[in-house]
């Protein structure tokens, strides 16, 4: 992990862009910790953290201020990293269904992300390993956001992570299922009701299939941008319950 840059914003976070091999990312601490601090690592849809990182920065600082320090990485195929051939006709045929009104068939959303996972997830516990070697990273870990997928394999093959919160607004395969049989960390997944890219009954499918004895659901009424702030309120609230 090399450190390429770094600021304080306003509010005592420091913060620090770093590359980990060809891998961009960015972690957030709060400045005045005085004794090593937990981990959130932010996951996020891949459009990019230049586009996402708005975004990404004020879920940074929200943990901050309850004394997380939070990550993200860079996902293949996204950003300035190389172009992915067989993602990118992936996405191509998505839009092609959407703007066609048409059913998206499991062979695109298999497409589309099961790859992503296979790829990202051993990036995600590569980045975990090098952010837990620094001095000011003291565990637990949680990972929190989308895409969901993604989540769901990491809780299920990396013990480090203690809890998380996901984001119930991304395209699950049907193998993913499975795989949320085995999740038993404690979850807190959030759910836009009227998410016009994500179908509802899916998300409710796989919130029952998790295997977690701990785990809540989380629906407000919006589309997929419309997350009320108190969302993030109670999101912090469950962190603070399972990480300090």
């Amino acid at each position: 992990m090399h450190f390429t840059s770094e600021q304080r914003l306003d509010d005592d976070v420091l913060e620090r862009e770093f590359t980990l091999g060809e891998i961009p990312g960015i972690l957030w601490t709060p400045a005045s910790a005085s004794a090593p601090v937990p981990l959130i690592l932010l996951g996020h849809p891949p459009l990019g953290l230049r586009k996402m990182y708005p975004r990404l920065v004020g879920r940074a600082q929200h943990s901050a201020a309850e004394g997380f320090a939070t990550a993200t990485i860079e996902l293949p195929g996204s950003g300035d990293r190389p172009r992915w051939a067989a993602v990118e006709q992936a996405r191509a045929d998505l839009r092609q269904a959407m703007e066609a009104g048409e059913p998206v068939s499991d062979e695109i959303v298999d497409a589309l992300i099961l790859p992503l996972v296979e790829k990202a997830v051993p990036e995600w516990q590569a980045a975990l390993d090098a952010l837990l070697a620094l001095p000011e990273i003291g565990g637990p870990v949680g990972y929190s956001g989308g895409v969901i997928s993604i989540g769901i394999r990491l809780a299920v093959v990396e013990p480090r992570i203690a809890a998380a919160g996901l984001f119930a607004g991304s395209f699950v395969p049907r193998a993913m299922f499975e795989e949320a049989r085995q999740v038993t960390i404690p979850l807190h997944v959030l759910l836009q009701w009227d998410d016009e890219g994500n179908d509802r009954q899916a998300a409710l499918d796989l919130f029952d299939a998790f295997g977690s004895k701990e785990k809540s659901l989380h629906a407000n009424m919006g589309g997929h941008t419309g997350v009320p702030q108190f969302a993030g309120d109670a999101a912090a609230q469950f962190f603070t319950r399972h990480l300090k």
